[in-house]
């Protein structure tokens, strides 16, 4: 059934275009590695003392859960006070109920029940891409060179973000709405005085800063004796007008009010800059089940409608590489398959032949792609390795089947449906073995065995899936096409001929 097989053969093509467009796409899968990451924010007014107190309720909230077994806690990392970091180690994923991932989902409401903190939860990737620090796993990038368009627009493209389905923990690094307090010197009056700004420049970095004054050393242990003022003076901007300066001429404490004037404010607490440009980072998390690709796809249509021409949007990390990669899958795996099509048209000294061969491919890509499809699983950099393994596995068959065919033709002059028949027969057991091992030792992988393995599934899915696939229809679709590929080689390679011939006829 020569034409039938064709129609085959074709509509396998176009489902497996279809499936290549529609499947989702990923960059590196999540992988359980017992370990959670948190970030804590506070408000942009918060003291350290503050947001110590709220981040211990965070912390013994986690540790209640029967999946943790420790956690380490820090505030005040990122160079401010109301923020903070936690690292929580979690049993081995045989022992608990949840996965890493979904810990993250059960423990966000919880943690996010303590008020005046916001915590979020990410489960780290295997690999981390991209040196600046986010409070989640995915970043997305505003930057323009007029501030103001910043500060107006991330706020409405964060809010866009989290009605996006699948996006959790959505937020931006903007923290525009800092105390300030404004101390402006009346120089003439210090002077007056005996001050310099020096000196109360140091009367204030000494009362609120700290300055290290000496260190009590025992027995056992040494401590630093740290100069500043109590803290209940220190919760207040108007107790400002509480601290004195001595004065260098008479000796004399001179109330700070007496020679400043002192203004309460608010402004941005960091700027931060991407590319030597004001910018604003938004980060997200993805629940279970949806892909980075389905998020940026998203992202990226709501940024052509809803940011001006003055600020451009580029994703970071994790989501520029997937974006990269994306972009490059294709063109590699073309010229994969013309360097393939080049050694086969050498081996053969035919152009036609090795086309062929290359029919397999269809079929172990359409297979790859439809398990990946069956058991919910991303087209991700893993299972492309797997697509990519599967061109070298697959076309073997066609190899080991041309091969023969063609020495048929040559040595025993049988014609190319006899030859391909006979080489289908003869050399079914060699493709079977091969075949087999292969497949038998990519199942553990698609069974996610060992450390990690969750991560290394999707390989073994797409290899598995294509093997099978391409097995059960190569040994019909490739015959089909050798005996139309022979006959088009013939024509070819006949056709001077027949041209020179009628020519000499002729004179």
């Amino acid at each position: 059934h020569k034409y039938m097989t064709l129609v085959v053969m074709a509509v396998i093509l176009a489902v497996t275009g279809y499936l290549y467009a529609t499947i989702q796409k990923g960059f590196l899968p999540s992988q359980d590695s017992n370990l959670l990451m948190g970030i804590t924010m506070g408000p942009e007014s918060y003291s350290f003392e503050e947001m110590l107190n709220n981040q211990r309720k965070v912390t013994s909230i986690i540790e209640k859960e029967p999946g943790v077994i420790a956690l380490m806690s820090v505030v005040g990392n990122f160079g401010v006070s109301n923020k903070g970091i936690m690292f929580v180690m979690l049993k081995d994923k045989a022992k608990r109920k949840l996965s890493a991932d979904g810990m993250v989902m059960d423990l966000w409401p919880k943690v996010n029940s303590v008020p005046g903190i916001y915590t979020y939860l990410q489960n780290p990737p295997p690999i981390q891409i991209g040196s600046s620090q986010s409070n989640a796993q995915y970043q997305y990038t505003l930057r323009s060179s007029n501030s103001q368009d910043l500060y107006k627009y991330g706020p409405m493209m964060t809010a866009k973000m989290s009605q996006i389905p699948g996006l959790v923990g959505v937020n931006n690094d903007l923290q525009i709405n800092a105390p300030w307090v404004n101390v402006e010197i009346d120089r003439d009056k210090a002077a007056a005085l005996g001050l310099t700004v020096s000196q109360i420049q140091t009367a204030l970095g000494t009362a609120y800063g700290g300055m290290y004054a000496s260190t009590i050393f025992s027995t056992i242990d040494q401590y630093y004796v740290i100069l500043q003022v109590e803290p209940q003076f220190r919760t207040q901007p108007n107790l400002l007008s509480q601290l004195y300066v001595r004065s260098g001429n008479d000796n004399k404490l001179v109330p700070l009010s007496t020679v400043t004037k002192i203004t309460e404010t608010s402004g941005a607490l960091t700027v931060n800059h991407t590319g030597m440009m004001p910018a604003t980072t938004i980060s997200f998390n993805l629940r279970e089940g949806i892909s980075i690709g389905d998020a940026v796809s998203a992202i990226t249509e709501i940024a052509h409608e809803e940011l001006p021409a003055t600020i451009s949007g580029t994703f970071q990390g994790s989501a520029q590489a997937f974006q990269d990669s994306m972009s490059s899958m294709g063109p590699l795996m073309i010229i994969t398959i013309f360097v393939i099509y080049m050694v086969l048209a050498i081996l053969y000294e035919s152009f036609i032949h090795p086309i062929t061969i290359l029919t397999s491919l269809p079929l172990a890509g359409f297979g790859a792609l439809i398990t990946l499809a069956l058991f919910k699983m991303e087209l991700n950099m893993y299972s492309f390795v797997g697509v990519v393994m599967l061109i070298g596995i697959v076309k073997k068959n066609g190899i080991m089947m041309l091969d023969f065919a063609l020495e048929l033709e040559r040595d025993k002059g049988m014609n190319a449906e006899e030859s391909i028949y006979k080489a289908c027969l003869v050399r079914f057991r060699p493709i079977m073995m091969t075949t087999m091992a292969a497949l038998f030792g990519t199942i553990p992988i698609a069974l996610g065995y060992g450390a990690g393995g969750d991560a290394r599934q999707p390989l073994g899915i797409a290899v598995v899936g294509g093997l099978v696939f391409s097995q059960l229809m190569t040994l019909y679709i490739t015959p089909v096409f050798y005996i139309y590929m022979d006959r088009l080689n013939k024509w070819v390679t006949n056709k001077p001929e027949a041209a020179n011939h009628a020519h000499a006829t002729n004179l």
